[in-house]
């Protein structure tokens, strides 16, 4: 096989009665781990599926369907097995053993993507983050050179039986000082993004973030809306690195609209944990846009895992867009739910846009009002209320007091209503 040619590959999943339904392998959940793969850069030559009461302690899969794999590995010259679902440390060391190839899960292979793709220092800091916390439970076996570190090795001489250190015990703890000092480098971005949070707040600029399954169009959205020009391609996880652009609304009225991290069902629980500092802007948002593949025959499916991972960021209860992309590549249009949160576009050809971004002002603007204010100049700590709280467009200085002219929201009217005129 040629150095450059993509690493070949079979791929295995496990559908057994003791698993919770969402983390069953599927036909669907193993045509999705192919575009994961082909996103990796490899390429699958063939796919098995096992279905079984509950997994096999050793192998996963069982000692049969073992044997199965081995063959369909040989005869296409592949050099890796991907596993649909999360594998132990055992299992993944006999796999290893059993096929004579390189073996990854899931998890594995999406944070194998997230390292080749992350741009900026904070996304390149969460993946590590996430590796390593991968890592940590899995060091057992994976060493070889376990013996007690003794001037000698092998049997310890006498006087120097005792705890010792192993390799494997160095290297949890090398790992996890790892892993302290990229929490405390996460924690220096969450504070700049706090920064950049309030100063957002005191000039009043709404925040309006894009939420999503993998690969259903946020970036092709973002770039229809804000005209950011950025790459949008027809692969998993194309967007990594959370992306912010001004979006003008109406004259005078705008917002900042910002892609996030696609979101995928079994996503590794160390990848969320890691993407917190990326994807807790959601719950800062003003508005979500959850956009969807209307076309996918998967929707629901790819709805329910969006909006279960929504929750657990704390975003539950942010006004949220149900936003149905690709409408104009639907089988049946008609299915698309009609309800007051709900519109149908296309971010490719801009057909329903309008309705959207009529939408959204309308939530942004619900219950805002904007006034001219004449306020005395001993009201000054008023107008310094507002330039904390609301939004100010101008400001005159007149022999009547100050005047200005505001946007502000309902839990300030009864402050400024008796100066409006």
């Amino acid at each position: 096989m040629e150095n450059n040619a993509p690493e070949r590959a079979v791929l295995v999943g496990l559908c057994a009665d003791s698993m919770e339904e969402r983390e069953r392998s599927t036909d669907i959940t193993l045509d999705e781990l192919e575009a994961l793969l082909e996103t990796a850069g490899g390429v699958s030559v063939g796919k098995i599926l096992q279905n079984k009461r509950a997994p096999d302690p050793r192998s996963f899969i069982g000692e049969g369907k073992v044997r199965e794999v081995k063959e369909l590995l040989e005869a296409n010259e592949c050099t890796l097995a991907v596993f649909d679902n999360e594998l132990s440390p055992s299992q993944l060391r006999a796999l290893e053993e059993d096929l004579g190839v390189h073996v990854l899960d899931r998890s594995q292979l999406i944070l194998d993507i997230f390292a080749a793709r992350a741009r900026t220092r904070e996304g390149r800091l969460q993946v590590e983050l996430a590796q390593y916390n991968y890592l940590l439970p899995r060091l057992t076996g994976m060493w070889t050179h376990l013996v007690r570190q003794t001037a000698s090795g092998g049997k310890s001489p006498i006087g120097t039986r005792g705890p010792g250190e192993t390799q494997l015990e160095t290297d949890r703890r090398h790992i996890r000082r790892k892993i302290q000092k990229l929490e405390e480098e996460l924690e220096d971005v969450r504070r700049v993004r706090s920064t950049q949070r309030r100063a957002r707040e005191k000039n009043g600029v709404p925040v309006v973030a894009l939420v999503g399954y993998t690969n259903a169009g946020k970036s092709t959205l973002l770039n229809r809306l804000t005209g950011a020009g950025i790459e949008a391609n027809d692969r998993l996880f194309d967007t990594l690195d959370t992306t912010t652009r001004k979006l003008v609304l109406a004259p005078g009225s705008e917002a900042l609209l910002s892609d996030t991290v696609g979101f995928i069902r079994k996503l590794p629980h160390h990848l969320v944990e890691a993407f917190k500092a990326t994807l807790e802007e959601l719950s800062f948002a003003d508005v979500l846009i959850h956009v969807i593949d209307a076309s996918s025959p998967e929707r629901e499916a790819q709805v329910d895992v969006v909006r279960r991972l929504i929750a657990e960021l704390g975003a539950e209860g942010t006004p949220c867009i149900d936003c149905y992309n690709k409408s104009d590549l639907c089988p049946d249009p008609a299915g698309i739910p009609r309800k007051a949160n709900a519109v149908a576009i296309s971010a490719k050809t801009g057909e329903g846009t309008d309705r959207l971004l009529v939408m959204l002002t309308e939530i942004l603007g619900r219950g805002q009002k904007r006034v001219t204010l004449t306020l005395p100049y001993a009201a000054g700590a008023l107008l310094d209320t507002l330039h904390r709280e609301a939004q100010v467009h101008a400001l005159s200085y007149t022999d009547a007091g100050i005047v200005a002219d505001v946007t502000v929201r309902p839990d300030l009217w009864p402050a400024v209503r008796d100066y409006v005129g």
